[in-house]
């Protein structure tokens, strides 16, 4: 049923009512009439793991998913081990995954931070026979960052050379912003060509432990601006990738952003989503913010309208959404396959272990259709009442379909839910 913004939801929907809703089997959305997009859910896990990649791990060519401890082969979706992840306050302690190749072995490995603990790990895909017996995957230190209060991460290509930086965000303000640069090592990787030599010419049969192939440099962009909250995106239209934090955006500078400070400019602070995202969505030829409180009700977008006298970016605020809480995670993509780009999110489920405003509240997912000659954005239903989202959201095609999927992974489960043709709910019972 297509859906207008609407008020925030009854209260009384408390998350032992949401998590009855896990076991009500069949579709997600509710059956219209209208042609409206359609997702059967999937529940994959019952598991408080928040981090979520895609991607092909087995080397199979179908898009997999990996969710904290577990990988998920496309097609038949069955959890097979990656890691063991300790638990902690309510929390599974890992706040992100992401898919690189690290040892330059050719398969895709894991990198993944946590909140608390310094070090950024990453785990080394064993390869084929491994993964079919179900082995855990090696755990290898990628980088000690040192920091602890990890909200959460990016991973990102900020200077076009074609590795992504690890840009760490922090939940709490006026600590550095600290990106780490992936460079290749100068040798290669010794042992991803040792693997590769004819088993003849090794002299035992015994595996080198994976390395990784690149060395991994410190770069704050501020010793002293942070705050919940992380983005990027070429903020003021000079041509170069922008680092958006909760207090404000560090400006690159406009040749070597790496031998020079990069220009922190104060003019927000807010406790905002994971990510935060730039865009155009006027097409006036300036950048836009698009923003959830992470941690309260509200999800925006930011209207850049020009600088005010002080040197500060203008803007004009417009109210997406009210109706749910927790809108820690956003994503854009174009999820109902008209070549645009949609907003997609829903509620993180008991962020602060459900003591925010809203927190016990049902979970849901939505995504919006922007129209740009009205300016505003039109809600639509992914679900409601069972799954809800964590710190990362997966948007595309995931069973090679031609139609554009949706995963999350949250501390109400972990879910897949597949886009169907709208024909498939618009039948009568029995026909």
């Amino acid at each position: 049923m297509l859906l207008s913004i609407q008020d925030r939801p009854n209260a009384a929907a408390i998350v032992l009512i949401s998590m009855a809703g896990i076991l009500v089997a069949g579709a997600a959305a509710a059956e219209d009439m209208l042609g409206e997009k359609h997702f059967e859910r999937r529940l994959l896990a019952v598991d408080a793991n928040e981090g979520m990649a895609a991607g092909d791990v087995d080397g199979d060519g179908l898009v997999d998913l990996v969710a904290g401890r577990s990988w998920y082969r496309g097609g038949e979706w069955v959890a097979r081990p990656i890691r063991s992840i300790a638990d902690w306050n309510g929390y599974v302690e890992s706040n992100g995954d992401y898919l690189l190749d690290v040892d330059a072995d050719g398969r895709l490995d894991v990198v993944a931070g946590d909140f608390l603990g310094t070090k950024v790990h990453w785990y080394h895909n064993p390869g084929a026979e491994s993964l079919q017996l179900g082995k855990q995957w090696s755990q290898h230190v990628l980088v000690d960052t040192g920091a602890t209060r990890n909200e959460g991460q990016l991973m990102e290509d900020l200077d076009g050379d074609g590795r992504p930086e690890w840009i760490v965000n922090s939940w709490s303000k006026d600590v550095p912003m600290v990106v780490w640069r992936l460079e290749p090592k100068p040798n290669g990787n010794s042992a991803a060509s040792a693997a590769a030599k004819p088993a003849g010419k090794r002299k035992s049969r015994k595996q080198p432990d994976p390395e990784s192939a690149f060395s991994v440099q410190r770069h704050a962009l501020g010793e002293a601006g942070n705050g919940h909250g992380v983005g990027v995106g070429d903020l003021n239209q000079d041509g170069k990738t922008d680092v958006l934090v909760g207090q404000g955006w560090y400006e690159q500078p406009a040749e070597d952003p790496w031998k020079q400070p990069w220009i922190f400019h104060p003019d927000w602070d807010l406790h905002a989503s994971l990510p935060m995202l730039v865009v155009d969505l006027d097409n006036d030829g300036d950048s836009d913010l698009i923003f959830g409180k992470g941690h309260d009700f509200g999800l925006f977008w930011w209207e850049q309208t020009g600088t005010r006298p002080d040197g500060t970016l203008a803007w004009t605020e417009h109210l997406i959404d009210r109706g749910f809480s927790q809108p820690h995670c956003i994503a854009w993509a174009d999820i109902n396959d008209d070549g645009r780009s949609d907003l997609v999110t829903g509620k993180r489920v008991l962020a602060h272990n459900g003591r925010d405003p809203g927190g016990l509240e049902s979970p849901c997912l939505y995504w919006y259709d922007w129209s740009g000659s009205a300016k505003t954005f039109t809600r639509h239903t992914i679900d409601e009442g069972a799954a809800g989202s964590g710190l990362q959201i997966v948007v595309r095609d995931l069973n090679a379909d031609g139609r554009t999927d949706v995963a999350v992974a949250g501390k109400s489960g972990t879910y897949l839910l597949l886009a169907k043709p709208a024909e498939v709910f618009d039948k009568s019972p029995g026909t």
